[in-house]
């Protein structure tokens, strides 16, 4: 049971962190509203940088770029929430019926995966080359938060110890 309460309570607390990121990107809107705006326009990057004319200067933009993002933040917290009260819900059932309750966990870590390394560290770090920037670079940030997520996620489909041990 503990195992259980264990992956629970960490998927729980990955909804918190992304409500806390997202709540804060509303409430201090300005802050990293600046940072997409400079790695959408590659301003801050190498000076003879040939990929530059991949740069987006609209500050409309920008600002669609950063709802998205704060969106997905939402939408992630979200589904993590989900995913812990359903893990709650079948914290008691067999093993069968838990391991079956993960595919919801399994989904929704998997959404802000794809926030991390998608918008972050493909877009962000690779297309519009953010790891140029010394000012304007999240990449350690996604690694730091794709890293967590995907060894909660790992640590959640562990199998329990009653499911390696054979029947008799």
């Amino acid at each position: 049971m503990i195992e259980r309460l264990a992956k629970t309570a960490l998927v729980a607390a990955v909804g918190l962190i992304l409500l806390i990121i997202a709540i804060n990107n509303l409430i201090d809107y300005g802050s990293n509203f600046e940072f997409v705006k400079h790695v959408l326009s590659m301003d801050t990057t190498f000076p003879d940088n040939r990929l530059k004319g991949r740069a987006l200067t609209s500050p409309v933009i920008h600002h669609v770029f950063y709802a998205g993002i704060i969106a997905w933040e939402s939408l992630s917290a979200l589904g993590a929430w989900a995913a812990a009260f359903r893990l709650w819900h079948f914290r008691k059932a067999s093993p069968k019926e838990f391991a079956e309750a993960k595919s919801w966990t399994v989904a929704a870590l998997v959404f802000n995966l794809l926030l991390w390394f998608v918008a972050f560290t493909t877009i962000g770090g690779e297309w519009f080359v953010m790891w140029q920037s010394h000012i304007w670079n999240g990449q350690e940030a996604a690694f730091r938060m794709f890293t967590s997520i995907i060894l909660i996620l790992l640590f959640v489909k562990s199998p329990e110890a009653s499911e390696l041990t054979p029947a008799r």
